[in-house]
């Protein structure tokens, strides 16, 4: 009987304390989709306890779902004018922080990508995938360089915009565009390293990939919170962002 109800009674305390624990909810960046897995995973070997959910999608959208009162306890964007807005707003719990620099590049798996960004002119290449510009920071820098090259007009017809940096590079990894101006970090994933390959694109045709996080305002005392942006700043977490081509902070 003894057993019984101290099994009974070790159940309850284990479905309370299940309860009581705390889901981070994290909107990220679609350049981080794959670092941030990574990071999630990583984090839990010492916090088994804390569930990390991401959401990933276009910095600029995920800004609005954030003013629009969408339940995000911290929010990594691709442009630090996103967090900066928030704080602007005063919805944000901690200044923003640059985590990163983010690179812009070329990425084809059917096409010969050492020829740069004047393969863009090729007959070959039918549609270019870039993300949306109005929304997503790499879609704006795509369009900057594009510029820059004095291409814009040139390839205009040729453009298909992906929502985000990540569909506009699964468009390019299906078929759906010969090439795609994406994200380093994306480029770096196991998938698109085995079936493409990428040419960096100079950095002085578009406007620097300064990438921040914040915490969002109501979050600000959450312990589980705190803990994980502890994590981001330590040399495993650095380490994870490298591998994707990141450029960190202090290297700048």
């Amino acid at each position: 009987m003894k057993t019984r109800i101290f099994l009974i009674l070790s159940f309850c305390l284990f479905a309370i304390s299940n309860l009581l624990a705390q889901a981070i909810t994290i909107a990220a960046a679609a350049d981080l989709r794959f670092v941030m897995d990574e990071l999630s995973m990583e984090f839990k070997k010492t916090h088994p306890e804390i569930k990390v959910d991401v959401i990933y999608g276009s910095s600029g959208n995920l800004y609005q779902q954030i003013v629009n009162q969408a339940p995000f306890n911290i929010f990594f964007s691709a442009d630090i004018s996103y967090p900066q807005k928030l704080d602007s707003l005063h919805l944000a719990g901690s200044k923003p922080k640059l985590y990163a620099i983010g690179h812009l590049v070329l990425w084809s798996s059917s096409l010969d990508v050492s020829k740069g960004i004047d393969l863009l002119t090729n007959p070959d290449v039918k549609k270019i995938a870039i993300a949306n510009p109005r929304v997503a920071p790499y879609g704006k820098r795509a369009i900057e360089c594009l510029k820059y090259y004095g291409l814009d007009n040139t390839v205009k017809e040729k453009i298909v915009e992906g929502e985000n940096v990540s569909q506009a590079a699964q468009f390019v990894l299906t078929g759906n565009a010969e090439v795609g101006l994406i994200a380093l970090s994306l480029a770096l994933s196991p998938e698109m390293k085995a079936r493409g390959k990428y040419f960096s694109i100079d950095e002085k045709s578009y406007s620097k990939l300064e990438q921040a996080y914040v915490i969002i305002k109501k979050s600000e005392t959450n312990k589980d919170v705190n803990l994980f942006i502890q994590f981001i700043e330590t040399e495993n977490a650095r380490k994870l962002f490298s591998k994707y081509g990141f450029k960190l902070t202090h290297e700048n």
